[in-house]
């Protein structure tokens, strides 16, 4: 069991790693566009030569489709949310958000039920998305509050969104292949921020200012989920999965030591609230 709790901590590392260089960047609209682009690349001749040799009816290309269009709205909203927030409040709201929506709409829709400890995670990333949002802080005017709450509100969209191209896409795993379907997506996110890149016109100064970051995001961008699809393969996804949260802390830690982001103890201590609220709705929920 050690092997797959190794390989699931490192795939959070890399993931909070890239998303640190993306934070760093100029232009985060073109950072993102050009590491996903690399992949898109290469998966492009796998997608291609799956869908002719297996086709399918409308309605799984209307899934396929739909895939796209959530990762484009994803691939936006991210982009956004990293120019307006510091990497060590948003990064937790944006990773937490899906596993806290998840168990609610089973409760609230499928007629599921929560243990105690569920019902005391949710409480707690709650609890924590409430301190990294300031909400009730008498340190800020009406204003500067509304200002600081922007970043967290598209936190929580970047995370609605996640939920939703979750669920459809385990609908499209029934008709194409995780490769394949990686691609999908892969294709999707690139045109989500197509017209920003294009209109930026920041190509050139992004590639000659941080190329060693993008071509190390390039790599940490699909390895990240590359070790989580091997730490799978090792042991059950529901013993896993939460501990891949942990990139909430790494994500937050980097935040707050290396990119110097202020209020860095009580975002920390959010971060690692957070985490543990993750692994209870996982783990015992």
């Amino acid at each position: 069991m050690l092997l797959p709790i190794v390989l699931v901590i490192a795939s959070g590392m890399a993931h909070a790693v890239w998303s640190m260089f993306t934070k760093r960047s100029r232009s985060k609209s073109v950072f993102l566009w050009s590491i996903m682009m690399v992949a898109t690349i290469l998966l492009l001749p796998v997608l291609i030569t799956e869908l002719w040799k297996n086709p399918m009816n409308a309605a799984s290309y209307g899934l396929l489709l739909l895939s796209m269009l959530l990762q484009a709205v994803y691939s936006w909203l991210l982009s956004k949310t990293y120019e307006l927030g510091d990497l060590s409040q948003i990064y937790p709201i944006m990773r937490g958000t899906s596993t806290l929506l998840v168990p609610v709409i089973g409760v609230l829709f499928l007629n599921e039920s929560l243990s105690v400890f569920g019902w005391l995670g949710i409480l707690c990333m709650l609890g924590g998305f409430a301190v990294l949002s300031g909400v009730g802080s008498n340190s800020r005017s009406g204003g500067r509050q509304a200002q600081g709450l922007k970043p967290v509100l598209m936190a929580l969209c970047v995370g609605l969104c996640t939920t939703c191209y979750v669920f459809v896409d385990k609908l499209n795993l029934e008709h194409v292949s995780p490769i394949a379907l990686l691609e999908v997506t892969n294709i999707g996110f690139v045109l989500g921020l197509t017209p920003a890149v294009i209109a930026s016109r920041k190509i050139v100064e992004e590639w000659k200012a941080n190329k060693t970051t993008l071509l190390l995001g390039a790599v940490l961008n699909p390895g990240s989920y590359l070790l989580f699809l091997f730490a799978m393969s090792q042991a059950p996804m529901a013993h896993i999965s939460p501990l891949r949260e942990i990139g909430t802390i790494f994500a937050t830690f980097l935040g707050v030591l290396l990119l110097k982001e202020q209020q860095g103890l009580r975002r920390m201590l959010c971060s690692v609230v957070i985490f543990g609220g993750i692994v209870l709705i996982g783990m015992l929920g």
